[in-house]
């Protein structure tokens, strides 16, 4: 068996994963960054960037490259309720240097993440490679036995990071504790071709009753569409054809209903997210700890998904590299420095994602007209959408 050795081993070639293994590489420390797909061609997958996020990427000197290669620039967002306006958010008038969220297509980012660490001697991303095991020593990670086609490796790290995402098999071989909470619903994706008449800049939120949908202009000149169903109600959806997907669509957006029935003929064309969060109480163990969907599962509601993965990579590799420096106990306090720093903006983040999907389920008449009151006075006072939306797109400038 082939045997490498590195000062750290990333699980996962995602956004959290290759920013860290970049950050890492540029401080000096060996990295390898294993990626189970040959490909960065991930479907239905993240590219909201928030203006925070946005703002990382311009620390990390890329953001000219992001833009160059292809980004979609939000500057309104606006949430409807039966064709009628409640809320209506315009980034420009927020007072912050990067004010406005980018859509950008996973492959572009983590493409240009790639191209910036490839520049670096110490970095070494492993295509189709997939880790099936711990290596451990005296009860501590020392790395992970890896398998690709050229047969099975031994990567030997002084620090593995499981960086894998939300179903992340790093979170199961770890064996530390977790809780992972299913929420009423789950998302079905698709994607259609920017309607002529809807504006390229403006992310649209429809409800109806206890429905909703997100409507989010997408590089180069598509829109990409998530509707809610009840948890796990895929199969009664499917049993209905795909007429009953149309209809439900028309419910929240029926402008769009000829250009729906033209580009979603099957239900190859649709992906299901299934929702939930997860809490994992101690992100690491000596010689391993997690970062990103593998530590913090959240919601897709406001995008915030790659925006923490890109936080957690940033605010990790300063700390990590000077532990490196040092030795195995200060890599396991720089572990958990990380999660003390972390986890205040993490709990902030899942809390007002699960009010806004409790809120999202309301169906009663009461409730919805509490919900539609909530919003139209929101939207009345730019004082308190500038505190609360601050509070959500804004953490990192704010401070």
């Amino acid at each position: 068996m082939d045997k490498l050795s590195v000062d750290v081993c990333v699980i996962g070639g995602g956004p959290a994963g290759m920013t860290l293994g970049l950050e890492v590489a540029r401080r000096g420390c060996d990295v390898a960054v294993l990626e189970q797909t040959g490909h960065f061609n991930r479907s239905f997958r993240g590219e909201t960037i928030s203006p925070d996020a946005v703002s990382l990427l311009a620390r990390l000197g890329i953001l000219e490259s992001v833009t160059d290669a292809g980004a979609l620039v939000n500057r309104k967002m606006k949430l409807t309720e039966n064709g009628r306006t409640l809320l209506e958010v315009d980034f420009d008038d927020f007072p912050h240097r990067h004010r406005h969220p980018l859509d950008v297509p996973q492959p572009t980012l983590l493409a240009i993440l790639a191209q910036e660490a490839g520049r670096h001697t110490g970095f070494a991303l492993l295509r189709n490679t997939s880790a099936v095991g711990l290596l451990e020593t005296d009860g501590a990670v020392a790395g992970v036995r890896s398998r690709s086609p050229a047969g099975e490796q031994e990567i030997r790290a002084r620090l593995t990071v499981g960086a894998d995402g939300r179903y992340s098999k790093m979170l199961e071989m770890s064996c530390l504790p977790y809780r992972r909470t299913p929420l009423e619903r789950d998302v079905v994706w698709l994607k259609l071709p920017a309607p002529p008449d809807w504006t390229s800049d403006t992310y649209h939120i429809r409800i109806a009753g206890g429905r909703h949908g997100l409507f989010i202009p997408t590089y180069p000149d598509l829109m990409r569409v998530g509707f809610n169903i009840p948890k796990g109600g895929l199969q009664n959806l499917r049993r209905a054809g795909l007429t009953g997907l149309h209809t439900r669509l028309d419910e929240l957006a029926p402008e769009l209903a000829d250009l729906v029935r033209d580009s979603i003929r099957n239900w190859s064309d649709t992906s299901v997210l299934d929702i939930f969060t997860s809490v994992v109480p101690r992100w690491s163990r000596p010689g391993l700890l997690l970062i990103g969907d593998a530590a913090h599962t959240l919601s897709p509601i406001l995008g915030q998904g790659v925006s923490h993965a890109l936080f957690d990579a940033m605010t990790l590799a300063p700390l990590l590299s000077e532990a490196l420096a040092k030795g195995p106990d200060e890599v396991t306090m720089a572990a958990r420095e990380f999660q003390r720093i972390r986890e205040p903006s993490l709990r902030r983040s899942r809390s007002l994602q699960l009010r806004q999907e409790r809120m999202f389920t309301f169906s009663d008449p009461v409730r919805v007209a509490l919900r539609s009151t909530f919003y139209r006075s929101l939207n009345r006072s730019p004082w308190l959408k500038k505190r609360l939306l601050g509070s959500v797109f804004f953490q990192l400038q704010n401070r």
